[in-house]
């Protein structure tokens, strides 16, 4: 499961995998270098609302109540509020800035997926509101279109690939 969160202004990336004997967890502060954990099931329980684990010979018991984005979380006697976007939050957060373009000089990737088509080459002057590719992210295609008038500089994929959270598709310049 991978989601991105926000704790007191820091943004992280965070992805936690099931495995046979164990949890994989590995987070990214915005800026630093990823830090991968293991956590046994031997020292993991659930109940009804909350799971407790044992981490680096301490104990955690914590508890989690919230909805869409906005999370409060009680662990080690005090509340943390957290902001968290999962896959589908995370696209449409990126769908609504027109894939990460917001006004600026290239287009970036919301979330992993995989290039669909793309409506453009390099050099074309892109009207606003006109398609500029269709990505392929959590089993939905998703149309990407320009939020203003531009003109493609530099195509950075190719239909087919596949794309990382954050990457450059196109590049723009003012027509």
């Amino acid at each position: 499961m991978y989601f991105e969160a926000e704790l007191k202004g820091q943004k992280y990336k965070v992805d936690v995998t099931e495995q046979r004997n164990s949890w994989k967890v590995s987070f990214q502060q915005e800026g630093k270098d990823w830090v991968h954990y293991d956590i046994s099931k031997r020292d993991y329980k659930q109940a009804e609302q909350y799971i407790s684990f044992l981490f680096e010979g301490k104990s955690y018991l914590i508890d989690v109540i919230g909805q869409d984005t906005e999370y409060t979380v009680f662990t080690r006697n005090s509340f943390r509020a957290i902001k968290v976007f999962n896959d589908e939050m995370l696209l449409h957060e990126s769908l609504k800035k027109g894939g990460g373009m917001s006004g600026g000089q290239d287009l970036k990737s919301g979330m992993p997926g995989k290039i669909i088509e793309i409506f453009c080459k390099e050099g074309d002057i892109v009207k606003a509101n006109k398609p500029l590719l269709i990505m392929e992210a959590m089993k939905m295609e998703n149309e990407m279109r320009a939020t203003r008038d531009v003109k493609i500089k530099e195509i950075k994929v190719k239909q087919g690939d596949s794309v990382e959270s954050g990457a450059v598709l196109i590049k723009f310049e003012e027509p």
